[in-house]
């Protein structure tokens, strides 16, 4: 894997392109959950990404955006992704693992905070998230908020 963390300047245009492709391939397609993924926040992000560049042409295999926490607000880790062709071979927890570090190592003082789906409470309890929410709908989608400390 190829593991790269880029700011929005940093993407080229095809770079973006596949990482928009591939987030409506798993929220928008595979979840059956219509939503606007363009969001306006993207170019605030950092965009952490594992590309496949065994085959001919690199593949996103894994994908993270993160907000850098500041002294008032907490980190952010979303659109947490790994591609169908690339589950069951520990890229979620790695991509995890490397966005939380990224960070710790940015904002130290500041707590990680995500909105998790439900379904993924657990692998995200067991990367050291609680729960600071009840359940609740984004998008038709059970979620609970999560955070994890300093």
């Amino acid at each position: 894997m190829n593991w790269q963390l880029k700011s929005f300047p940093q993407l080229s245009t095809s770079e973006l392109y596949t990482i928009l492709k591939v987030r409506q391939e798993v929220f928008v397609v595979e979840q059956t959950c219509p939503y606007l993924d363009a969001d306006g926040k993207d170019p605030q992000a950092l965009h952490l990404v594992a590309w496949d560049a065994s085959s001919a042409q690199a593949e996103l295999c894994a994908y993270a955006r993160i907000f850098i926490g500041d002294a008032h607000t907490p980190s952010r880790i979303g659109r947490v992704l790994t591609t169908n062709h690339a589950r069951g071979r520990g890229l979620g927890r790695e991509l995890m693992q490397r966005a939380i570090t990224i960070c710790q190592q940015h904002a130290k003082t500041q707590p990680i905070q995500i909105g998790a789906q439900v379904y993924l409470r657990d692998f995200y309890q067991s990367l050291g998230f609680i729960e600071t929410s009840a359940e609740y709908l984004e998008d038709d989608i059970p979620h609970v908020d999560m955070e994890r400390a300093v």
